[in-house]
């Protein structure tokens, strides 16, 4: 029964009709009901401390991406790759990816690198396909450098432990990755340009780099209107807010009071030295105006000044359109005014394209506004239905603001979370825990947001098949298969052995989920290195190596199908380059594995 639930698994992935979490969730009740394991039993995977642990990992990665520290990396490569040579900007984005994977996922490093890599692309007028294979294949050979690269690590290190001879190290791995990373980044080098299409996909996401100045350009913003900063001994200290007033009779405006320390709208009750004028009219007026209010005003470099205070880290700008039976249509506004809510701006207005006058204007459906404020406000307020962003702020900031609001924190959040796995003080999943729960409690992420970033479909795969081992093992049916290998096998002896599941876990591995692969194989190299009197460790490794190569096809891995569509592969294109890697992990898997971990 037990090979009739694992030949169905196997031939409903790879017919891929079904989701996989379907096909998950269909094994563990199909053991339940066919009386192999009990229903507690057969659901305890979805409980299980390594499930909790890679549902962690996936927060913490959303933690990084939203605090801009992957947009800080990905300038840092840009600027250290430069545009002249390949080989540099190759080797730079293998390393930036396989360290980020080895941290944080392989899921989770490509997601957050893909949209920096395909604006490099643009930018340094290079195929996207050029760079986007590299960049997946090389984030497979990082999983191999820590403990957190990938669940099949995380799977073979309590496998390890199970059989009696103790967890892998969290950067135990990285003695076989290391030698993997080198490999690959040396195929894709010399032979890439040759074994990858030159093409692109049929979108491109955009270029948010240049976004402020896009915007303030639009708008009309840098022509007219001027960003003073409030000195220590400026008259206006110490006022109200609504006590400062400008001479309509010289056409000056006052669009905007923000505060200093904020970046928003003004929130305190007294204006004080450092908070910040936005104005709008001549430059003689605005002059004449910074002098009498003993205001900093630089007209020279006015035009970076006012970006600089409209877009930075904790504060950012956003365009909307004013849709069709909008409960806005009707409603009066004018540039400077603060929205219902109290922490958003109207900067400007324009109809069909065409500035308004900076008075008060009735809206109409197709009208566009700025506005601008924290980032936090942006992303909650813009979800109205009566507004439509033209783009999302929360896709703007994770672009276009390299170590934003929190970037330290969650640096220092995951730099924590790698002691206490390098150290083993706390168990994995705990580790994980308080490094998510730290995300949230910090502020970096919402409760919602951690949620979203969870990738459901990975943690019920994992957590659903995890009990398939368990029911190898009281079924006999690990020992039955790892016999046959043996028997295959014959006296060639172990490295025949690694070879064989080399070959097993990597066919698997490009038609069905690389996890479930390990989640299956695993248990029958146990059960053979037992047969054969070996320890299991250089098996459980190996099977590790095999199931990273997942490069074949694009539907071995969620990273290979992510990066399908912006690089305009076709379902050919991965072996090509995919069949020379999986040549060298098949050489560092069977080779070189047992000089490092003895039989």
């Amino acid at each position: 029964m037990i090979a009739v639930i694992i030949a169905a698994a196997v031939v409903l992935f790879v017919w891929n009709r079904l989701p996989v979490v379907v096909v998950a969730m269909g094994v563990a009740l199909a053991l339940y009901a066919s009386g192999i394991l009990s229903l507690d039993a057969a659901l305890s995977g979805l409980g299980d401390p390594a499930v909790i642990f890679i549902a962690s990992l996936f927060v913490v990665s959303a933690g990084l991406e939203a605090t801009g520290v992957t947009a800080w990396a990905g300038q840092l490569l840009i600027a250290g790759a430069g545009e002249e040579s390949r080989t540099r900007l190759l080797v730079l984005i293998a390393l930036l990816v396989a360290l980020l994977t080895a941290l944080i996922s392989v899921n989770g490093a490509v997601a957050a690198l893909l949209p920096v890599v395909v604006v490099m692309a643009v930018k340094l007028k290079r195929s996207p396909s050029q760079l986007l294979m590299p960049l997946v294949f090389s984030a497979h050979a990082g999983s191999m450098l820590a403990l957190t690269g990938t669940p099949v690590n995380v799977l073979v290190s309590n496998a390890s432990m199970d059989a009696g001879t103790g967890p892998f190290g969290f950067f135990e791995f990285a003695v076989a990755g290391i030698p993997l990373l080198a490999g690959t980044i040396a195929i894709i080098v010399v032979f890439g340009r040759q074994l990858l299409p030159e093409r692109g996909g049929p979108s491109i996401s955009a270029d948010f780099s240049a976004h402020a100045k896009t915007l303030v350009e639009q708008y009309g913003l840098s022509n007219g209107t001027f960003h003073m900063r409030v000195r220590p001994s400026s008259p206006l200290v110490g006022q109200a807010p609504g006590s400062v007033t400008v001479d309509d009779a010289t056409g000056l405006k006052l669009v905007s009071l923000q505060q200093g320390d904020r970046g928003g709208p003004f929130q305190r009750g007294a204006i004080a030295a450092g908070d910040y004028l936005i104005l709008r009219g001549s430059s003689e007026a605005a002059a004449a105006f910074a002098g009498d209010n003993q205001l900093a005003f630089r007209e020279e470099k006015a035009a970076e000044d006012l970006r600089e205070a409209l877009f930075n880290r904790t504060s950012g700008l956003a365009e909307v359109v004013i849709p069709p039976r909008s409960g806005l249509i009707g409603s009066t506004v004018f540039p400077g005014m603060v929205t219902e809510s109290g922490d958003l701006i109207i900067l400007a207005v324009q109809r069909q394209g065409a500035d308004l006058e900076p008075d008060e204007v009735v809206l109409e459906a197709g009208d566009t506004l700025l506005l601008q404020g924290t980032w936090k406000a942006l992303d909650v307020h813009l979800s109205d239905p009566d507004v439509l962003v033209v783009n999302s702020p929360d896709l703007v900031r994770r672009q276009a603001v390299p170590m934003g609001a929190g970037a330290k924190m969650s640096i220092a959040i995951l730099l924590g979370m790698v002691l206490l796995l390098a150290t083993g003080l706390v168990p994995a999943a705990v580790a994980g825990l308080l490094a998510a729960g730290a995300m949230v409690l910090t502020g970096i992420l919402t409760v919602e947001q951690s949620y979203r970033a969870v990738s459901w479909t990975t943690v019920i795969l994992v957590g659903a098949m995890m009990p398939l081992s368990t029911a190898m093992y009281q079924t006999g049916a690990a020992n039955l298969l790892a016999e046959s290998l043996v028997a295959l096998i014959g006296d060639a002896g172990p490295y025949a052995l690694l070879a064989g599941l080399f070959i097993i876990t990597s066919v698997m591995g490009q038609l069905i989920s690389n996890t479930a692969t390990a989640l299956i194989v695993i248990p029958i190299g146990v059960a053979a290195a037992q047969g054969m009197g070996l320890s299991p460790r250089p098996v459980l490794m190996s099977i590790t190596v095999a199931a990273a190569g997942a490069f074949l096809t694009p539907i071995a891995t969620p990273t290979n199908l992510m990066v399908m569509a912006p690089g305009g592969y076709k379902f050919t294109d991965y072996w090509k380059l995919g069949l020379p890697l999986l040549t060298w992990f098949f050489i560092v898997s069977v080779f070189f594995v047992p000089m490092i971990w003895r039989f």
